[in-house]
């Protein structure tokens, strides 16, 4: 008997703390009404290359590969936009800058011998994102984006081992949450991006050094990636 009795306190108890929750005061109630709204981000970055070594042989008969050992955090920085579809959907603008660096190793696969060339990197984007948010939930609501990111570098260097072209094209992928503060909202977010297109410049008409053109002949294609985290404040 006082075991049918607890369990039936339980279940009328249980909404009772489910309701208590959704009336928890809701920050910035109707903010995501307004048709279009602004805001800026701050983040880091993380930059990759995917190289297609060709397995190519000089005439002294050296063979190079390339790779990046390791990773250097970038910074961005940039605006947003964000016009409102609907009650989940939403189409955003983001015009960034990214800051950043690659390290390629090139190494001889016969004597171990390795040359190294630092690609530092300005990038301006466009992304253009739609985005899907869940129903809101107290002061916190998930999301995900989809979209496609211009991109152009504005520190291409000539003379080194290789030549990146200046445009590129991504397509970006991320998940975030928007969480409702009393005076602003801030959303944390991580994204993925994978290039389409191949950076490599394979015309090498500017080179005064020979010796640079091997490493550019044993890779086929560069495609870049990157993971970006950024801090939205709206």
């Amino acid at each position: 008997m006082k075991r049918n009795l607890l369990y039936i306190i339980t279940l009328l108890l249980l909404p009772l703390g489910v309701v208590a929750q959704e009336r928890k005061v809701q920050n910035k109630p109707y903010i995501d009404y307004r048709r279009l709204h602004y805001g800026f981000f701050v983040g880091v970055h993380m930059q990759d290359m995917e190289f297609a070594n060709n397995g190519f042989v000089t005439e002294n008969g050296e063979s190079w590969f390339a790779d990046i050992p390791q990773y250097n955090p970038g910074f961005s920085v940039g605006v947003l936009a964000d016009l409102r579809l609907g009650n989940h959907f939403s189409l955003r603008a983001i015009p960034t800058m990214h800051f950043g660096q690659n390290s390629i190793v090139f190494r001889e696969q016969n004597s171990g011998e390795t040359s190294r060339q630092q690609v530092k990197t300005t990038y301006i984007s466009l992304p253009l994102h739609l985005k899907y948010s869940a129903e809101r939930f107290n002061n916190y609501r998930p999301y995900i984006t989809a979209g496609v990111s211009p991109m152009l570098n504005l520190t291409v260097k000539k003379q080194k081992q290789l030549l990146l072209k200046k445009f590129d094209f991504m397509v970006e992928v991320g998940m975030g949450c928007d969480f409702y503060l009393p005076f602003f909202k801030l959303i944390p977010e991580v994204k993925f991006a994978f290039s389409l297109l191949d950076v490599l410049e394979k015309e090498r008409k500017d080179l005064l050094d020979e010796n640079y053109l091997k490493f550019t002949q044993s890779v086929d294609k560069v495609v870049s990636k990157m993971i970006i985290l950024s801090f939205y404040f709206e």
